[in-house]
């Protein structure tokens, strides 16, 4: 362990899936206060050309993992502990999306979404929490999703996966709320990201939606990344347990807009 960083007063913060979007953003957030960050991605590449915009020097560590593989979480733990001794917070923010009729879902397709959505999520914070143990405590947030709290068509899948991490930040943040670790969830609504692209490939296509959201715009990566910086801060220091929805508004009116 001759390798750890001696700044012990500069917060060490995780986030997964950081070559983009969400994550991206939080992570670029993060750098800009000073803490040391931690991104995760599944390819070396897109992790290479991430660090090259970040541009952080040492306050940034890449580790390829992917978070699915369980062996990849503990790989990473291990890593991050060489590296920093400790971890103050953690984004559980890597995750797919899949989108299609409750009849047309293969198992393959359902066991690709759970096994990143939720058993990623878990095996994400079993493995850091000795690290949040060796901060003293710290914040975990777990990334979710808008679609859990509304039925929405054709996401019966990734809806379920999601509404399972919902279940399971309220759960850990009472069993580990002794140990001083706060964790909670956020749960975006349509943010525009290349996962947002992926699914809405037309940008004809972006318009009705737009409309369907109150304040009258979609999302951007930096209004989740805002809030999750605050949940990871010491600024949010008496909230645990809850959810908190980045939606423009989406959600409350959902059900006048379905009807």
């Amino acid at each position: 362990m001759n390798n750890i960083s001696s700044d012990a007063t500069t917060p060490a913060v995780l986030v997964t899936g950081g070559t983009s979007g969400m994550g991206f953003a939080t992570a670029r957030h993060l750098l800009g206060t000073g803490a040391r960050v931690v991104i995760t991605g599944r390819d070396e590449d897109r992790l290479a050309r991430a660090a090259a915009r970040l541009d952080a020097g040492d306050r940034l560590l890449t580790v390829r993992a992917d978070a699915s593989v369980p062996a990849d979480l503990a790989r990473l733990a291990d890593t991050v502990g060489e590296r920093y001794g400790r971890l103050d917070g953690v984004f559980a923010n890597a995750g797919v999306a899949g989108f299609q009729p409750v009849g047309e879902v293969a198992e393959a397709e359902f066991d690709r979404i759970v096994a990143t959505n939720l058993k990623g999520v878990f095996f994400t914070v079993q493995h850091a929490l000795p690290l949040l143990d060796a901060a003293g405590g710290g914040s975990v947030v777990l990334n979710a999703s808008w679609t859990p709290h509304r039925g929405l068509p054709g996401a019966a899948v990734y809806a379920a996966s999601k509404a399972a991490v919902l279940s399971l930040a309220r759960t850990l943040a009472s069993e580990l709320a002794g140990r001083g670790i706060r964790v909670n969830s956020v749960s975006p609504g349509y943010i525009v990201t290349e996962m947002f692209h992926a699914a809405v490939p037309d940008p004809a296509d972006h318009e009705p939606i737009r409309r369907h959201v109150p304040l009258g715009r979609l999302g951007t990566a930096e209004d989740v990344a805002e809030t999750v910086a605050f949940l990871l801060s010491e600024r949010s220091s008496y909230i645990t347990g809850q959810d908190v929805v980045i939606d423009g508004g989406l959600v409350p009116a959902f059900p006048s807009l379905t009807g």
